[in-house]
């Protein structure tokens, strides 16, 4: 799946991965490949990508995601 974490000034992330953790404002939760469309708000938290064997972390103040079709985004603010 492939995945872009973007904020209004730039692009943090963007390639394929194995998974994302997200904290969602409901609780947090991951996407794995082949997830169910999904749209939702995040809350302040950590977002976490599995890629290539190693994760990495971005700490977010707040956004959303959409998962449509294996494709990812996320829009952020810092």
């Amino acid at each position: 799946m492939t995945v872009r974490i973007m904020t209004p000034e730039s692009v943090l992330f963007e390639g394929s991965a194995e998974g994302v953790k997200l904290p969602g404002s409901g609780g947090s939760f991951e996407i794995l490949n082949n997830h169910a469309a999904i749209m939702a708000s995040l809350e302040k938290g950590s977002i976490r990508v599995k890629h290539d064997g190693k994760d990495t972390s971005f700490d977010i103040q707040d956004g959303f995601v959409e998962c449509l079709n294996n494709h990812i985004n996320i829009a952020v603010t810092l």
